[in-house]
């Protein structure tokens, strides 16, 4: 049996197969616009530089990589829109409003039912792609990078038992 090299993927499956998992994402936060069911709560962690994502700059200085949400009792304005979302969390005690494009989310985890999303660094065609979503969702807020780094917090930390 011959030793074949397989075929450049000009179809780009793992980059289609990215995107329809992001499309869970989506109906998930769709369905629970109107409140959370049970005990079902979100982590999502998302590319604060990315693209398209949208809050106060000095929210998002403070994480010059990534940053992760928790969506579960106190959270308002949620729209899921059709390349990205919005929602208003508070920080330190102040509402602040964010909006992330599907393209920019890393992971998505529901501890409730141990539901985890783990997605690869985009490609680069694909974040021209994106880039083109984002110039038509609306502009991005661009924050300076701080100094000092974020914390990373293992999600594993928060599973039950």
């Amino acid at each position: 049996m011959a030793d074949e090299t397989p075929t450049e993927d000009l179809m780009q499956y793992e980059a289609m197969a990215q995107e329809a998992l992001r499309g869970v994402i989506k109906t998930a936060l769709r369905k629970v616009t109107g409140g959370m069911p049970g005990d079902h709560h979100f982590y999502i962690t998302f590319k604060t530089g990315a693209p398209g994502v949208e809050g106060p700059p000095e929210l998002l200085g403070k994480y010059p990589d990534e940053m992760t949400i928790v969506i579960q009792h106190q959270y308002w304005d949620l729209a899921a829109g059709e390349t990205f979302f919005s929602v208003m969390l508070k920080f330190g005690g102040t509402p602040r409003k964010l909006s992330i494009p599907y393209a920019a989310i890393t992971r998505f985890y529901d501890p409730s039912v141990q539901f985890l999303l783990q997605f690869e660094t985009q490609e680069p065609a694909f974040e021209e792609e994106a880039d083109a979503e984002a110039e038509a969702d609306g502009p991005a807020a661009k924050a300076d990078p701080p100094e000092g780094g974020a914390e990373v917090v293992s999600l594993d930390h928060f599973r039950k038992k």
